[in-house]
C-alpha cells in the first residue's frame, strides 16, 4: 500500500495536461471522503424516489396544462420562458422524456441530510470519473469502482455529441476527458452543425442551459430534427422540469395528495425527511386571516423584518436564467445584514412575472475531517470542514443507477458549500465497519 505522500504524488501526476475545470484548482487528499454502509443504503434508495419525483414533476405539469390539475401550476413553472420553447416542451413527442442524469446536491447533517438542490445538467461528470478511476488505481475502492462513471456516462448517451456552451466552457477539459472513453465527441454548442451529407445527425448531450439557446446557431434545426425523431436530445428541453420551485410545490397542502398518490405513502415521507421547506416568493397579497405556512406571516414585508437568527433562510432565483447556477443567487439570511435582506427579498419579488424565486430552509453542514495535503509544509494534515455530497444517478433500462458520488469538502467557517480552491475535492467509498 503506498504512503499518503506517494498517493499525492500519484495524484498529482496523474492530472491531465489541459486539466479537468478551466482555470479551477482544488486541494488534494490521500483518501477518498468514507461514508458508513447505512449512508450508501439511503443513498441508493434516495436515486430511485428521485426519478419517481422526476416523474411525478413531468406529470403535474402536464395535468396542469391539459386542465386535470390547477393552471397556476405551468403558470409558474413556464414564467420567463420564450412561448416557442414553452410550445416545444409541451409537444406529445416528449410527453413521457425525462433527464437521463439526476443529481442532487446532498448535505450532511448533524440530523442526517438534506438535498439543497436537484441538478439534471450537472457539472463535474468527467471530474468525479477521473476520480473515481484515479483513486482506483492507489487501491481505494470506491463507490462505482473505476469505470462506474464512465459506464454509466456512455449509457445514456452513446455515441452522442456533447454540446458545451461558452456559458458551460468551464467543464468543457472534464467533458473532453471522459468522452475518450465512451466514443462521444465534445462540440461547441455555438458553432454545432447538426449534420452534413458526409456525416447523418447524431444525438445530442444537452451540457448547457436552456435559457442559453437563444446562443445555439443550430438550436431551431436541432429541435427540428427531435421532432422528427432523427435525432434524441438529452437532458430533453424541458425548461420547466429545471426550476428549483419544485421543491416549493412538493410542500404545498393543495398538492399533497398529488404527491402521496404519484410517489407512494412511504416514498412521499423519506422525501419530506430531505427535500427542505421551500416557499415561493409571490407577491400576490394574502387574505388578512391567513398565513404563509412555516414562517407564520401574512405578507413578503415582514420577511424583511425578521432578526438575524429567524433569517437562517435561503433565498434563489427558481431556474431559466444565467444566476440560477453555480450559487450566483444565493443569499442566506442570516449571512447579510437586514437592510441587504431586505433589498434582496425587494428584488425577488419585483423578478417575479418574469423569474420567480424561492426561499427555503437552511440546514447547517456537520463538521467531517479528512486529511489533506498542504503544499505550504509538504506534510499530509488533518482538514475539518463541511461536505456537500453530489452522488450521480444515471437512469439506465429505467431504474436509477448510483455509479459515483463527488465529495466537496468546504473548510468550517463556510456555509454555502460549493466547489473552491480551498475545498478539498474527491470520490466517495464506504467506511470499513468496526470489528
Amino acid at each position: 500500500m503506498l504512503s499518503e505522500l506517494d498517493r499525492i504524488a500519484a495524484l498529482r501526476a496523474a492530472l491531465p495536461a489541459t486539466g479537468l475545470f478551466a482555470e479551477k484548482e482544488w486541494r488534494v487528499s490521500p483518501d477518498a471522503f468514507r461514508i458508513p454502509e447505512p449512508l450508501l443504503e439511503q443513498l441508493e434508495k434516495l436515486g430511485h424516489r428521485l426519478l419517481l419525483f422526476t416523474r411525478a414533476c413531468n406529470e403535474l405539469y402536464h395535468r396542469s396544462v391539459s386542465g386535470k390539475q390547477p393552471a397556476w401550476i405551468a403558470d409558474y413553472l413556464d414564467r420567463g420562458k420564450p412561448p416557442e420553447l414553452v410550445e416545444f416542451s409541451r409537444r406529445k413527442e416528449f410527453r413521457n422524456d425525462l433527464p437521463a442524469v439526476i443529481r442532487p446536491d446532498v448535505v450532511l447533517t448533524e440530523e442526517g441530510f438534506t438535498l439543497a438542490e436537484l441538478d439534471s445538467v450537472p457539472g463535474g461528470i468527467g471530474l468525479t470519473a477521473w476520480l473515481n478511476a484515479t483513486y482506483s488505481g492507489l487501491g481505494i475502492d470506491v463507490l462505482g469502482g473505476p469505470r462506474g462513471m464512465i459506464d454509466g456516462f456512455h449509457s445514456i448517451a452513446p455515441g452522442a455529441d456533447i454540446l458545451v456552451s461558452e456559458e458551460s466552457a468551464t467543464y468543457r477539459p472534464e467533458m473532453e476527458w471522459i468522452a475518450q472513453f465512451t466514443g462521444q465527441r465534445v462540440v461547441s454548442a455555438e458553432t454545432y452543425a447538426p449534420s452534413t451529407e458526409a456525416q447523418p445527425p447524431r444525438n445530442i448531450y444537452r451540457f448547457f442551459e436552456q435559457f442559453d439557446l437563444p446562443n445555439i446557431a443550430s438550436a431551431g434545426s436541432l429541435m427540428e430534427a427531435a421532432l422528427s425523431g432523427a435525432i434524441r436530445i438529452t437532458p430533453p428541453l424541458k425548461p420547466y422540469l429545471e426550476e428549483k420551485l419544485w421543491f416549493g410545490l412538493f410542500w404545498m397542502q393543495p398538492l399533497r395528495e398529488f404527491w402521496r398518490r404519484e410517489l407512494g405513502e412511504r416514498h412521499f415521507l423519506e422525501l419530506q425527511k430531505h427535500i427542505p421547506y421551500t416557499w415561493i416568493l409571490d407577491p400576490t397579497p394574502l387574505p388578512h386571516h391567513a398565513v404563509l405556512p412555516g414562517l407564520e406571516i401574512n405578507h413578503w414585508d415582514e420577511l424583511c423584518q425578521l432578526s438575524q437568527k429567524q433569517r437562517d433562510l435561503i433565498l434563489k432565483i427558481s431556474g431559466f436564467s444565467d444566476r440560477a447556477w453555480g450559487s450566483r443567487s444565493v443569499v442566506l439570511g442570516s449571512d447579510v445584514s437586514q437592510a441587504d435582506w431586505q433589498q434582496t427579498v425587494k428584488n425577488a419579488l419585483a423578478e417575479f412575472p418574469h423569474h420567480p424565486h424561492v426561499l427555503q430552509r437552511f440546514h447547517k453542514g456537520r463538521i467531517v475531517e479528512q486529511p489533506v495535503f498542504n503544499p505550504s509544509t509538504g506534510g499530509i494534515e488533518p482538514f475539518r470542514g463541511r461536505v456537500r455530497l453530489c452522488p450521480y444517478f444515471f437512469v439506465e433500462s429505467d431504474k436509477a443507477q448510483l455509479r459515483g458520488a463527488l465529495a466537496t469538502i468546504c473548510p468550517a467557517d463556510k456555509k454555502l458549500l460549493h466547489g473552491m480552491k480551498d475545498a478539498i475535492l474527491v470520490p466517495t467509498a464506504v467506511a470499513p465497519r468496526a470489528s
